[in-house]
Order: C-alpha cells, then sequence, then structure tokens
C-alpha cells in the first residue's frame, strides 16, 4: 500500500495539541503513531516551485506571438492594429513567428532557450465571459452546468493530494510552510481544495496577518454553528502560523537582479523570489497583471508598436527576465518554472477603435532554465476572407499543458494524475529535467507537419472525403466552426500508423469556414475548410 492511499484510508487524523513541530503544537494517538512518522516524510522526490502568472482580461496572443508565414493575412485582418513585419522580434531557429517589438527581454530569454511557446491554447467549447473562462481556468473543467462542474482548482487537487490531512495535521518539519502563496487580497478558485483553500493571500509579507485567534476563545459545542466556527477557526489558526513563517522568510533573503520599476508584476515576482531564496518550500506561487481587456485604444494611431498593449508586452517581458536574473544570482534557477495564462484571447479581424473584442485560443509561454526551448505547435489558421466572428481555432487544450506540468515538473504519476486533471490528456514536450521530456531537442513541430489532413472536394456541399495519417496510438479529428467551437467529432480511436479516409455525408452544418483539427498523440494539425450552401 502506498503512503497516499494508507494516509486516506487508514489513519484516523485525530489531532490535538500540544507537542511543537515547526511552531505549530500537536500529538497523535501514540508516540508510534503511522500518521506521525508519514507526515515527517516528502512524498515526491523533488523540490519543484511552479509560478503561474495570469493575464487578465483575455491576452492578444496574436500580437504577442506574431505570425510571419501567414502574416499577408493576419495583416489584412487587423490593418489598423497590426505589427509592421519589420518590426517583429525574430526568434532563433525559426521564420514563422517571432515577438512583440516591446518584448526584447523575453526575445533574449527564447534565444537563450529558457523559453517554450504553445500555440493556439483553448478548449472545445470557448466562453467569452470572463468570469466563467476564468473558473474554467482555474478548476480545469469546462462544463457549462455549474451542478456538475467540480468546485475545487487543478492546483488545489494537486497539493490536496500530495499533501493529505491539510490543513489539521501541518506544519510538518517535511513541509514546515504554505503549500501555495497567491500573492492577492484573495485567494482564487485555482488553489481550493474539498474543503480549505491550500493556498495564503498576501501582498506584503512585512505587514502580514500578526492577529491573534479571534475565535479561539469560542468552545466547540454541538450547537449549530459548530462546524462554521470549526472552519474559522482552523483558517484563523494556520494564517496566523504561516505569517509568522512567511515573514521570517521574507526578511532572511534580498533581491540580487534589478527589477523594472513602476512594474506591478515585477513588484510580485521579487516578493516571490524572496520567499524561495528565504527557504520556503512553497511549491506553488500565482501573481497577476491586469489591463488586457483591450476593446478600444490598444495601439496608438500614429504607431502600433505602442499603445496599452505594448506597455503590457512590456512589463510582463521585463517583469519574467528580471524574475529569471534573480533566481539565476541566487542559484535557484534550477527549482523554479513558470507560465503565462489568459482567460481567453481575441478575435482575429480587430474592430473600429484599434482594439481586439473576447475570442478563443491564444498562444501561452512556459519559462525557465528548464523550459525546452521552441514553438510547439504552427501559427493560427487566419482565412484570407476574415469575417468579424472569426476565432483562432485551438490547437491545443489548456489541460494539456497543465497535466504536462504534473507530469514533467512535479512528477505526478498515474492514476494520481487522471484524478487531479479529472480525466486524461496526452503529454506535450514542454519540459526538461528529472521527469520530463528529454534534453535532446526532438522532432515534435516536424512530425506534425509531415502528418496529412487534407479535404475532397474543397469547398464542399454535401459530400466529402476527409485523408488523414496517424503515427499510430489514439487518433482524433475534430470539426471546429468560425468561433472556435468542436461541432463535430469525425473520429476518436485507437488506429494503426497510416493513412486513412474518412467520407462525410450531409453532416447538418451550416454553410461557413470551418476548422479540422487532427490530434494524434502529442501531436496537432489544423487546417481550415469551406462548406458551402446547396
Amino acid at each position: 500500500m502506498n503512503r497516499r492511499h494508507f494516509l486516506r484510508n487508514s489513519v484516523p487524523l485525530a489531532v490535538t495539541m500540544p507537542a511543537l513541530v515547526n511552531g505549530f503544537t500537536f500529538t497523535t494517538n501514540g508516540a508510534e503513531s503511522p500518521l506521525a512518522r508519514l507526515l515527517e516524510q516528502t512524498f515526491t522526490d523533488t523540490d519543484h516551485v511552479f509560478v503561474l502568472v495570469q493575464l487578465s482580461g483575455g491576452n492578444d496572443g496574436l500580437n504577442m506571438i506574431i505570425p510571419l508565414d501567414v502574416y499577408g493575412n493576419y495583416y489584412n485582418a487587423r490593418t489598423n492594429v497590426a505589427i509592421p513585419q519589420s518590426q517583429v522580434l525574430r526568434l532563433d531557429g525559426t521564420d514563422k513567428s517571432g515577438l512583440h517589438p516591446a518584448m526584447t527581454a523575453m526575445q533574449n530569454m527564447f534565444n537563450e532557450g529558457k523559453i517554450s511557446i504553445v500555440q493556439s491554447v483553448g478548449y472545445d467549447n470557448p466562453n467569452f465571459s470572463h468570469f466563467r473562462a476564468t473558473d474554467f481556468w482555474n478548476t480545469a473543467d469546462t462544463r457549462n452546468n455549474r451542478r456538475e462542474r467540480v468546485k475545487t482548482g487543478w492546483m488545489g487537487r494537486y497539493l490536496q493530494t500530495e499533501y493529505p490531512g491539510y490543513p489539521d495535521a501541518f506544519p510538518t518539519t517535511s513541509m514546515p510552510d504554505p503549500l501555495a502563496i497567491q500573492i492577492s487580497n484573495f485567494p482564487t478558485q485555482m488553489v481550493q481544495g474539498d474543503i480549505y483553500s491550500m493556498g495564503l493571500s498576501i501582498t506584503n509579507p512585512e505587514k502580514i496577518y500578526t492577529f491573534a485567534n479571534p475565535f479561539s476563545d469560542y468552545p466547540l459545542n454541538s450547537a449549530p454553528a459548530n462546524k462554521e466556527l470549526k472552519f474559522l477557526r482552523v483558517v484563523s489558526e494556520k494564517t496566523k502560523i504561516y505569517s509568522d513563517i512567511i515573514r521570517a522568510a521574507y526578511q532572511r533573503a534580498a533581491t540580487m537582479a534589478t527589477y523594472p520599476t513602476e512594474n506591478g508584476l515585477a513588484e510580485q515576482l521579487k516578493i516571490v523570489a524572496r520567499l524561495i531564496k528565504g527557504g520556503l518550500k512553497t511549491r506553488v506561487y500565482t501573481v497577476s497583471m491586469g489591463g488586457f481587456d483591450t476593446h478600444k485604444k490598444q495601439v496608438n494611431a500614429s504607431d502600433t508598436t505602442t499603445g496599452t498593449h505594448a506597455k503590457l508586452m512590456k512589463d510582463l517581458s521585463g517583469a519574467i527576465s528580471a524574475f529569471q536574473d534573480d533566481l539565476e544570482l541566487m542559484g535557484l534557477e534550477e527549482r523554479v518554472m513558470g507560465m503565462t495564462y489568459s482567460e481567453f484571447g481575441r478575435r482575429i479581424k480587430s474592430n473600429a477603435s484599434r482594439g481586439t473584442d473576447h475570442g478563443a485560443a491564444a498562444p501561452l509561454i512556459l519559462f525557465g532554465k528548464n523550459a525546452k526551448k521552441g514553438i510547439l505547435g504552427t501559427s493560427p489558421e487566419i482565412p484570407s476572407d476574415i469575417q468579424v466572428v472569426n476565432n483562432i481555432p485551438f490547437q491545443y487544450d489548456f489541460r494539456s499543458i497543465y497535466a504536462s506540468v504534473m507530469e514533467q515538473w512535479f512528477c505526478v504519476k498515474q492514476p494520481a494524475l487522471d484524478t487531479i486533471m479529472l480525466r486524461n490528456f496526452q503529454s506535450l514536450p514542454l519540459i526538461t529535467g528529472p521527469c520530463g521530456v528529454a534534453d535532446d531537442p526532438d522532432d515534435t513541430n516536424n512530425n506534425a507537419e509531415k502528418l496529412i489532413l487534407k479535404m475532397w472536394p474543397s469547398p464542399y456541399t454535401i459530400n466529402a472525403t476527409v485523408q488523414f495519417s496517424t503515427t499510430g496510438g489514439h487518433t482524433m479529428i475534430q470539426q471546429i466552426d468560425s468561433l472556435g467551437r468542436v461541432v463535430k467529432v469525425l473520429t476518436s480511436q485507437d488506429y494503426a500508423a497510416g493513412t486513412y479516409n474518412i467520407d462525410i455525408y450531409n453532416d447538418g452544418l451550416a454553410a461557413g469556414v470551418y476548422f479540422l483539427r487532427l490530434q494524434n498523440k502529442s501531436l496537432q494539425k489544423v487546417i481550415s475548410v469551406m462548406k458551402m450552401a446547396e
């Protein structure tokens, strides 16, 4: 029986006070209690830290990672906000994509092998509400029915699996610190467990909570409010304990790199760097920057390389670069990885207000010494006859990114991985290291380009044939509409390696532009097709 299974199913979590363990008092049901012994052990052989950077509001991915190989269609779709081709920052090893000209610091990181870009990250039924879409990304559950959706966060489930018995049985000598820290005024659903949040929210480590437990004098009894009182008492008690730990860690360390000024994200990442250097074993940190809801005046009319979005890109790039420099100067670069994400992207076509409206898929960036350098995926499919409603079809499900982080950075194994992610998602080659992919660059993008995916006739009316190839294993073909929604699954099953045909007859879809998405394990390919009216 493994440790997690034993803790969950065999050990009664009877914890009382006192005997000090790192400032937290507890005794168990016996000196040789299995709980006491097991809680002193580290559940995985990793001290890895992961930092999540939320770009709140919906980042315009097309103006962050500019598609050079389809630049003509990109420019025609958004002439009033498009970045001039001559100003796009080039990236070593590719002539297909480049960065916004304000992202020079991140360009250097990419060229040094510390950046992995994933193209067109989204999901099968995109939601364009800031709040609902953020919930989807935080929980990794995209069901629209609120009653069916889980209430826990994807990182909350991971931490709950890794540290069963939290918060009652913690701190311990093996995990004396907060499991997650959010540089925020309040915790997000991302780190929510079944009952308690698995994280602590702070804004200033030196002015963190110093209060005495206001609920300690109330006796627990059989009153109806007993459950709620216990909850408040535990939260208050742990908050006080962890506040002292955080403050001490922050005061033990100082940053070594120079961070950009007047940059809110940089200030947050500076705190994270100090806490890691101060000795915290905290696994997860979250930071955020807002302002990405750029419906109007995204760029300056006189120069599209400047304006609101340019400032955001400069701040993002500079903050992450300074953070990475700090980690390297502190000797922490092997332990820390990070990732940017936004609740959705923007539409392909710009609006008349020099802005972009809520869209679907967008690129995502992983950063750190162990990021697998390169660009995963191809430039987004942009139709030449672009319409206002056209969205970028997703190539990679965001939950595949999450699953890859769990597997390749936190070394999570099956079946725990599927439990945390709610179901199986294919792993993507994103992170190198002890439990990641091979250090030698693979041929993922070239393999994807070699996959066959085509339809004839094109355009089609009633009948059509889709031809595709597979390297073997699970293979899926989805048909996606112009809004980015999966409207048909043409196949989803295991195949032997080879080339196959699927015949389509009277699919019941309206005339318009569609995309076919081929997924063969971690390989993806997307093409556009047209259906004509009869």
